[in-house]
């Protein structure tokens, strides 16, 4: 059993009415290593108003006895296969008055910024459908102190792109 917030229910009903099996799987506390893959098996039908989350209900083969009764698990249900997209840090995108928007490093090395659409984020890594393409380095640290056209130095290289820094 694991709970969602009650406003992301209607995508999973829709998936559910379709007649779509749901992935479900299961990872350790650091969200680092995959217990267990399984699909998803029933949806409660009221919301706890305490948490304004619905309780799901996966079903685990757990051939391999990875998983224990009572075990602290984090539970990622999978929606959707998105393609198409850019990933990148989540902590890049930044919010104006106006839409979402990253500051792209160019060839140069100045920083450019550019207004993205954002298709999903799931906690530090977003998805774009627009505004960055593949292989583009956006800058993560520094961005309050960062205007179009400062240049910058990339610092790190990590698994989402690099971090270049103002």
């Amino acid at each position: 059993v694991f709970t969602l917030p009650a406003d992301q229910v209607p995508r999973v009903q829709a998936k559910l009415q379709a007649g779509k099996k749901l992935a479900v799987s299961v990872f350790d506390r650091d969200m680092k290593t995959e217990l267990a893959e399984g699909t998803l098996l029933a949806l409660d039908n009221q919301v706890d108003p305490a948490t304004g989350t619905v309780k799901l209900k996966a079903l685990f083969p757990n051939l391999d006895n990875a998983l224990f009764p009572n075990q602290f698990v984090n539970a990622r249900l999978a929606l959707d296969t998105l393609k198409g997209v850019v990933k990148i840090p989540t902590a890049a995108i930044q919010r104006g008055t106006g839409t979402p928007f990253v500051f792209v490093v160019g060839a140069d090395g100045a920083a450019e910024l550019r207004e993205v659409e954002v298709a999903l984020t799931d906690g530090d890594i977003s998805a774009l459908s627009k505004g960055v393409s593949p292989g583009e380095a956006v800058v993560v640290d520094g961005v309050d102190k960062l205007r179009a056209g400062m240049k910058v130095a990339p610092t790190q290289e990590g698994s989402a792109g690099r971090k270049p820094r103002p």
